[in-house]
């Protein structure tokens, strides 16, 4: 099974999990407001009022066929807005 982490901004969220529905994921979590820091440094907490600028984290759990659909919906989102993805092995508990 694998793991894939986006960290994307909450503006492209609904593009995002659009992309990942019509992949065939069969589910995904999202944390909004999330904050931290990076190689691009860190991720102002000043803007919790408007919202703007947050960041989300989503995390889909699929086989590795459905992973190369997700790689060919979202990498041209992650290009034109930006944002990170990471693959990563799962194992169920």
């Amino acid at each position: 099974m694998k793991r894939l982490d986006l960290f994307i901004s909450e503006r492209e969220l609904p593009q995002i999990v659009k992309a990942i529905e019509a992949a065939g994921a069969p589910g995904y979590s999202v944390m909004k407001h999330v904050t931290g820091k990076g190689p691009h440094g860190s991720v102002s907490e000043s803007m919790d009022f408007s919202g703007l600028g947050a960041n989300a984290h989503v995390i889909v759990f699929c086989e590795p066929e459905v992973l190369e659909g997700l790689r060919e919906g979202l990498k041209p989102l992650l290009s034109y807005f930006g944002g990170m993805a990471y693959v990563s092995e799962a194992e169920p508990l």
